[in-house]
């Protein structure tokens, strides 16, 4: 019989309003969001991709705890950026969080959908 599925949400409306979930587990996996920079404990966006990169990293780091994960769980991530530049300012921090773990990744340049986000991570974690 096929586990429930499980839906993790970070409390943001917005979650709601775009229809999807913060997380999802399904059986012995966790498909994590594209999750930005946005730093829920003053509301606001910060002006650096460092500070979005480690908000980032904060917010999907809570999701995983709440769905029975941890980053040691990540098997797949996938970093969207604005400008190829940040790219050598974004790998030491994902370094620091991944570095032992070591998740298969790709990194992609591109537009996200507000200007002042500057970084979209999103991870697939597995437990088995």
């Amino acid at each position: 019989m096929p586990s429930p599925r499980k839906l993790v949400s970070s409390g943001s409306p917005f979650e709601k309003t775009a229809g999807y979930s913060r997380a999802v587990v399904q059986g012995d996996w966790c498909f994590v969001s594209g999750t930005t920079g946005y730093d829920y404990t003053t509301m606001s966006m910060p002006a650096t991709v460092e500070a979005q990169t480690r908000n980032c990293l904060k917010t999907i780091e809570a999701a995983l705890a709440q769905a029975g994960f941890s980053l040691k769980d990540a098997v797949r991530n996938h970093y969207y950026v604005t400008d190829a530049a940040y790219a050598d300012i974004v790998f030491p921090i994902l370094g620091e969080a991944f570095g032992d773990i070591r998740p298969a990744a790709t990194m992609v340049v591109c537009d996200l959908i507000k200007p002042e986000m500057l970084i979209e991570i999103e991870v697939t974690a597995f437990k088995g």
